[in-house]
């Protein structure tokens, strides 16, 4: 058969089979177009393809690309095609806050302008993508902020972690001295020391180690190790041990740990037990046992929080309970204390703590004379009547002074005990040293076992005293005191308010907006200001909190329906000439609602202040589901908004699978299904939006080159130009569209075979 037949009758079938399948589902409404006009079929379809100009020839609006900037430096074939054939780029990941935000929250533009420079060089103007988003934040940071406040109960370890705290490292081996630091202000709470692993090469895990000094241990004893850690990017780590029957643990199926940029703590309690076929408790083979961290495996540097590091034997005495709510005031508040006599003042203070954080300072007043002219009591204590229990504290005082202890529940509330070894007395004697007092409560219960403890400090003017670990604890015997499988009282753990996390978050999120809209204006002709703000339903996704990730982080779950106002306000006063859009997926949808709701909420905005300029669609296509009926059911929607429309991420898969597996080998009637879309899609952006709002279109990725899709549509077509940069059939049907007709009607010439 002639050549030119054959051609014809592929081509023929191919225009027939696609028509004949997609006249109900596809209606474009535009009889004058088809495949190929049937006298051109000579020409071939590659041959009219190539003869095609650029698209950009094709339309007056800014015609845009979502592009990989690697790619665009180091790929000259892939920077010439976006050169040549668009007006516009969309830095695909370059400008978004994961790229722009340092792990301490400060801002870093030097590899975006670096980006930026290139681009501007060749006349192209950039559209940002995105101020403000729920993905590829710096959710390490920001969850850093909000996360509980965990503060190590003062005696439960066994480690002592003091030559840390001073920087001192005695005791403590570094095996990779210059990687191994203490930095202030990095541990879990803000304001307590880290320990600062820095590894700069990949290697061993003993390459960058601490060990710690020996433990004192019994042998058979089941022990508990445990820390929080993190790190400025990904990585993993472990640890060691000396003198326990599994020196190299497996935690979570390996010997290694994962690190992330959010706290996480890591726990050796139970190793798994190739012969138990289980996880057994973890014992001691040694009187002396030590940990190491091994951090050297993965380069990055990495936090452990010094005042988490802790080692509890767990078959020791019982846990000791305090009774006494807020002994240790680690709250920072006195609160559920109450103040009888306040005198000259009493406050929580970190000048007044013996352990921990924070301790009570009470000063006498200048007329102080009586006991109680300063007097605080603690909260309500409930006894049982069978059991004894010891009262103990720690205090001193700036000058030498005099207190006593009285209570309330009992037949003598004024008992007098023997403080100093000097006969019976009511009052103590303090100094500027710290001194413990502790004694026996009595048992004389003048009726329920209900008590209170005062502490009566004013006999002395002018005295300033400190408190610090108030208990009552119940009296152990040996016939109570049975052996436990359970952790000694652990942290205390205070969790932030909705309302503080507000206040915490809020700054960061206006200085973010207003220093990355501000640095780039004038160079960043438009952007994204709010991203993918709805759920399909058409309400506003609210998000959750999770404080582990490091990417998702919801500003609205925090911020409330406001987030947007705020940003769009934001973003008009940084940069008054930007165009400022609100973009988001999907709301070609044949249901309608999230578009719907998509609406309301722009009006919402700048019913309440915000002013926005467009709307981005986004447009992620897949021939398998997508019919234009409901496209220009959105296009008609959109015209009426009065808004700049933009289309700002047009791709069309092939594959009915999301990311499959294998990579797709698309027939000739797919190719030209996908061309047939990408036709009607611009066709009808053209022909319903009114052109004063065609803001343009913008194509999101060049080729179907696996390098540009490692997470974005892996294995699959959506492109317009293969693998190898040659144009696609979706080449001409974007032109076309763009152009309002079929280019190729006007091509002659014949081809000789």
């Amino acid at each position: 058969m002639n050549m030119k037949k054959i051609i014809f009758a592929v081509l023929a079938v191919l225009t027939f089979g696609l028509n004949a399948c997609y006249d109900e589902k596809m209606e474009w409404n535009d009889s004058s177009y088809g495949n190929v006009a049937a006298k051109d079929l000579p020409l071939g379809l590659q041959e009219a393809i190539s003869r095609y100009e650029v698209l950009n020839a094709y339309t007056e609006f800014k015609l845009g690309v979502g592009i990989d900037f690697n790619l665009y430096l180091t790929d000259e074939t892939y920077r010439n095609i976006v050169n040549q054939n668009f007006d516009e780029i969309t830095p695909g990941n370059e400008l978004k806050q994961d790229a722009l935000m340092k792990n301490d929250g400060t801002l870093d533009f030097s590899k975006a302008d670096t980006i930026i420079k290139q681009l501007k060089a060749t006349g192209l103007t950039i559209y940002g993508h995105t101020l403000v988003w729920h993905s590829q934040q710096k959710a390490g940071y920001l969850n850093s902020l909000i996360a509980p406040e965990v503060i190590p109960s003062p005696g439960e370890s066994m480690l002592d972690v003091n030559a840390l705290l001073d920087n001192s490292f005695t005791e403590w081996n570094r095996n990779n001295a210059g990687g191994i630091t203490i930095v202030e202000g990095a541990g879990l709470s803000n304001s307590e020391p880290a320990i600062r692993f820095e590894v700069t090469t990949a290697g061993n895990e003993w390459d960058t180690q601490l060990t710690s000094p020996n433990i004192p241990a019994i042998i058979g004893h089941a022990y508990r190790f445990s820390f929080w850690v993190k790190s400025e990017d990904a990585g993993q780590a472990r640890v060691s041990f000396a003198g326990m029957e599994n020196n190299y643990p497996w935690v979570n199926g390996g010997a290694l740990f994962s690190i992330s940029g959010a706290w996480t703590q890591i726990t050796y309690d139970e190793v798994w037990d190739n012969g138990a076929g289980a996880n057994v408790p973890f014992r001691a083979t040694a009187n002396n046992i030590k940990m190491a961290f091994d951090m050297g495996k993965v380069p990055g540097v990495y936090y452990v929080d010094i005042n988490s590091i802790s080692v509890i034997d767990l078959d020791a005495g019982p846990a000791e309970i305090n009774l006494v709510t807020n002994g240790n005031f680690e709250s920072g508040e006195l609160d559920p204390w109450t103040t009888p006599n306040l005198g000259a003042g009493i406050e929580v203070s970190e000048e007044a703590k013996y352990t921990g954080t924070y301790g009570l300072k009470a000063v006498s007043s200048a007329t102080s004379k009586n006991e109680w002219d300063l007097q605080f009591q603690t909260p309500e204590i409930v006894v049982d009547k069978s059991k004894s229990y010891t009262v103990s504290f720690m205090i001193k005082s700036d000058v030498e002074g005099s207190a006593r202890i009285s209570y309330s529940g009992f037949e003598n509330n004024y008992p007098w005990t023997d403080w100093d070894g000097s006969g019976g007395k009511a009052l103590f004697s303090t100094s500027s040293t710290w001194k413990e007092i502790t004694y026996t409560l009595p048992t004389d219960f003048s009726g329920d076992p209900k008590i209170k403890i005062s502490f009566d400090l004013g006999k002395l003017p002018d005295v300033t005293y400190y408190i610090d670990d108030v208990k009552v604890v119940e009296e152990q015997t040996a016939s109570s005191a049975p052996r436990l499988k359970a952790q000694k009282a652990g942290p205390t753990i205070i969790e932030k308010t909705p309302e503080e996390k507000k206040a915490l978050l809020e700054p960061v999120f206006i200085n973010y907006i207003t220093g990355v809209a501000t640095h780039f204006a004038g160079k960043v002709a438009a952007w994204d200001v709010v991203n993918e703000p709805m759920n399909e339903n058409g309400t506003l996704r609210a998000g959750e909190e999770n404080l582990q990730s490091t990417s998702a982080f919801y500003w609205q779950y925090y911020l409330g329906k406001d987030y947007a106002v705020t940003a769009f306000k934001l973003a008009k006063a940084a940069d008054p000439n930007a165009k400022l859009f609100i973009n988001d997926y999907n709301l070609e949808s044949a249901s309608g609602s999230k578009l719907d709701g998509l609406l309301e909420y722009v009006n919402y905005i700048e019913d309440n202040g915000g002013a926005i300029d467009g709307i981005g669609t986004q447009m992620h296509l897949n021939v398998n589901w997508i019919d234009t009926v409901s496209i220009k059911a959105m296009f008609q929607k959109l015209a009426t908004t009065g808004k700049l429309i933009k289309i700002s991420e047009l791709d069309i898969a092939i594959s009915s699978e999301s990311n499959p597996a294998n990579p797709v080998a698309p027939t000739a009637e797919q190719y030209a299904r996908q061309a047939e879309l990408y036709r009607a899609v611009a066709d009808l952006y053209t022909r319903i939006i009114p052109k004063d709002k065609q803001y343009g279109i913008t194509v999101w990725g060049v080729s179907d080159n696996e390098k540009e899709h490692e997470y974005w549509l892996k294995n699959d077509a959506p492109c317009l130009w293969n693998a190898d940069y040659a144009r696609k059939h979706a080449y001409k049907g974007l032109a076309d569209g763009l152009a309002g007709k079929d280019v190729s009607a006007d091509f002659s010439g014949e081809l000789e075979y």
